[in-house]
């Protein structure tokens, strides 16, 4: 049996059929918890990102106007959440005085396909803590989600023109830990 559109979900839902959220959480779960992954850097906050993801959805899922794909939503609400943490935890380390810092970089490669082993994932996943933010979700929704600036756009509230010099920035930050490391 092929699988149901977003759009027919969601509906269905609407209409009172929980099953349908069900379906959502399953076809999700998994893309939430990965991206949460990416943009926090550990297990335990992912999943508390992911589970407040699924909850807000169930809440909001009302208010989903068909504007953008359920997807793109599902995104942007997982981002959200994942930077609210992100501050939370930056908040916490400054009041503890364990300030970190941002740099800034330069070129464009497709980093992803340079990165085939465990163990090189993991190093990125290292450098990328220290990337700002807002760099580090253009860069993950770009390379890890596969998305269009234009999508990206969707999903942040933020202009294409910024997304490029967001991505630009942490792609040089990127390349230039990686060359300092060899």
């Amino acid at each position: 049996m092929p699988e149901e559109k977003d759009e027919i979900l969601v509906k269905r839902f609407l209409e009172g059929d929980e099953r349908a959220y069900n379906e959502i959480v399953i076809r999700y779960r998994k893309k939430i918890y990965w991206h949460a992954r990416r943009m926090l850097g550990n297990h335990l906050d992912a999943d508390d990102v992911t589970q407040e993801v699924l909850i807000q959805i169930y809440k909001k899922l009302k208010t989903f106007k068909f504007n953008s794909s359920l997807y793109t939503w599902i995104f942007k609400i997982t981002s959200s959440k994942s930077l609210n943490k992100i501050k939370r935890t930056n908040i916490k380390k400054f009041l503890s005085l364990d300030n970190g810092h941002t740099q800034f970089l330069r070129t464009n490669v497709d980093i992803v396909k340079t990165f085939e082993d465990k163990e090189k994932l993991n190093r990125l996943n290292e450098i990328l803590k220290d990337i700002s933010a807002r760099q580090k979700e253009v860069f993950l929704l770009k390379q890890f989600e596969g998305l269009s600036y234009k999508e990206i756009s969707e999903i942040t509230g933020k202009s294409i023109g910024t997304l490029k010099a967001n991505y630009h920035f942490a792609l040089q930050k990127i390349l230039e830990k990686m060359k300092n490391e060899e």
